[in-house]
């Protein structure tokens, strides 16, 4: 007689892991869930909101397998897809615009933010597909973000996905952000990758150190200057790195809008966690 049964040990085993997550982000993703499953009239559903809030968090901190969130929590991969999605959707919305954070930095007495850019991978695409996402900087393929902090390294913007061929400069001219900066009296500080992007020299809003050529080399003034500017703007990268902590993006499976959509998404949940 054949059995699907194993043969020794439980059907199933289930494991508990720690979400090194606070109960500020617990709750706001919980109470976005309430709020979407009263909008919709929903009778019930096979979890409460905020254990479908853990499962969803799991799946974006810890980049867990759907199947694996599913036989947990008795439920099916597609549904725990659907709650991941769904959520996703809910917390982009509430991403901040371009114009609207610049002025809001603006309102609190902000006079520069911080701007850069982070290749985030991607697994390797097959066909023509295959080579707009590789990046001959990193030697490797992804897609390019760019990404606004203030003084302090705290997240305000991120852009939209480019292709890992495109260059940073490009990218930011493409989401027009000297033109907001100016519009919200800002400056911003950036790397060697920005060189050129402010097409007003007399009056620059974007500032970046200076490259050396092969006719010019760097004066031991300018090499100061180099060092004052990376310093002013070292918090940027821990910015990147509170949105890096989330595993889900450590390798990405999804076309360009909905990596946008997912990197938004974060956003909130990073400055969530940040400012709790």
């Amino acid at each position: 007689m054949k059995t699907d049964r194993p043969a020794e040990g439980s059907d199933v085993a289930v494991y508990q892991v720690r979400l090194p997550l606070s109960k500020r982000t617990i709750d706001l993703v919980a109470g976005l869930i309430r709020r979407r499953r009263n909008q919709l009239g929903t009778r019930w559903r096979k979890a409460a909101p905020g254990s479908q809030a853990v499962i969803v968090l799991a799946v974006l901190r810890h980049d867990q397998r759907l199947a694996d969130m599913a036989g947990g929590n008795e439920v099916s991969a597609s549904t725990v897809r659907r709650w991941v999605w769904e959520m996703i959707d809910l917390l982009s919305a509430r991403a901040p615009r371009l114009d609207r954070a610049l002025k809001k930095i603006a309102h609190r007495g902000g006079v520069v933010v911080l701007l850069d850019g982070t290749l985030i991978r991607t697994r390797r695409r097959t066909g023509k597909d295959d080579r707009k996402n590789y990046s001959g900087k990193h030697k490797a393929h992804g897609l390019l973000f760019l990404a606004l902090t203030d003084e302090r390294g705290n997240l305000i913007w991120v852009s939209a996905a480019k292709p890992g061929r495109s260059s940073e400069i490009t990218a930011a001219r493409h989401a027009k952000i000297t033109g907001h900066l100016r519009e919200a009296g800002l400056g911003a500080l950036a790397d060697l990758g920005f060189v050129g992007l402010d097409e007003g020299p007399d009056d620059p809003v974007v500032i970046t150190g200076r490259k050396a050529t092969r006719n010019h080399r760097l004066t031991s003034a300018e090499k100061e200057a180099n060092r004052l500017v990376s310093r002013e703007r070292a918090a940027v990268e821990h910015g990147f790195a509170n949105l890096k902590s989330w595993r889900i993006i450590s390798k990405l499976r999804m076309n360009v809008r909905q990596a946008t959509t997912l990197l938004r998404a974060l956003l909130v949940l990073a400055n969530t966690e940040v400012q709790r």
